[in-house]
């Protein structure tokens, strides 16, 4: 992977459109009416390929204006909000990139994925912890919907630890189903939030750990990898792996676009030029 050198001033392949614009979601809670021409700035930016789609909550939809967006539509309600979301999307000038849809509590496999409408768009499912994981994941490997995991929130036990995450990345890459990842990932490297206590996974943690996924190691390795909290490791080694594990790991949801992309230019794994 070359970071340097002439017209270095580009997104590496390994970590295009791997920042989806979570603005508006806490903590950051962006008012809509500032996320919306922020991201705008960001997809004219220089370091414009690392950006992907905005994420807005099917409420959001409402307030939006004749803006042309490229949006990731959450579903925190299940396949029930997805009728209301491709109604308003129909009306305005917008790109619907995905649609990330939770399984509401007592809801069997079956019934949401029999709920689940027929459409082009990319579907991530979020897997939730409990005794339905094993049965999500392979549903999503029938009908080739993706993944979503959540790694964290605004309690101590939303953060899953390294153990449980490392088990449902290898789950998923040996399985064949791409996903996403959203909540807690405030940083690069593995980290210990000075705020709150929490342990929080390091984005760059995830996409070696899925590199090494795909690799085939165990989950017991890969959770060494999500537990490593040296940078300059991990970055090592990123510098050698193929951009091809993308496939893999979409994207992570972030509440800024600039924090992400200093820390990757801290480590030397993009060029700090990009950042206007």
């Amino acid at each position: 992977m070359d970071v340097g050198g002439p017209g270095a001033e580009v997104i590496p392949p390994l970590f295009r459109g791997l920042l989806d614009d979570a603005a508006v979601f806490p903590p950051g809670s962006l008012p809509l009416a500032e996320a919306v021409p922020a991201h705008v700035r960001h997809r004219a930016a220089p370091y414009r390929e690392i950006v992907g789609p905005l994420v807005l909550a099917a409420p959001d939809l409402a307030g939006l204006g004749d803006t042309e967006l490229e949006l990731a539509v959450t579903a925190p309600g299940g396949p029930a909000q997805l009728p209301e979301v491709f109604a308003r999307v129909a009306g305005l000038p917008v790109r619907l990139a995905g649609l990330e849809v939770a399984m509401p509590a007592g809801m069997s496999v079956a019934e949401f994925f029999g709920a689940l409408p027929e459409t082009e768009v990319p579907v991530f499912v979020e897997i939730p912890r409990d005794e339905r994981r094993a049965d999500v994941i392979a549903a999503c490997a029938r009908t080739g919907h993706q993944a979503k995991f959540r790694a964290g929130g605004v309690k101590a036990e939303l953060y899953p630890d390294e153990t449980e995450l490392a088990a449902g990345i290898r789950a998923v890459t040996g399985a064949g189903v791409p996903f996403k990842a959203t909540a807690g990932l405030h940083h690069a490297i593995r980290n210990t939030d000075p705020a709150t206590g929490f342990e929080q996974h390091g984005y760059l943690n995830i996409l070696a750990a899925t590199a090494d996924a795909l690799a085939g190691k165990s989950s017991d390795a890969l959770a060494d990898v999500l537990a490593e909290r040296d940078g300059r490791a991990i970055a090592d080694r990123l510098s050698t792996v193929d951009d091809g594990v993308r496939a893999a790991f979409r994207s992570f949801g972030t509440c800024s676009i600039i924090e992400p992309l200093t820390e990757l230019a801290e480590l030397g794994l993009v060029d700090e030029g990009v950042i206007a």
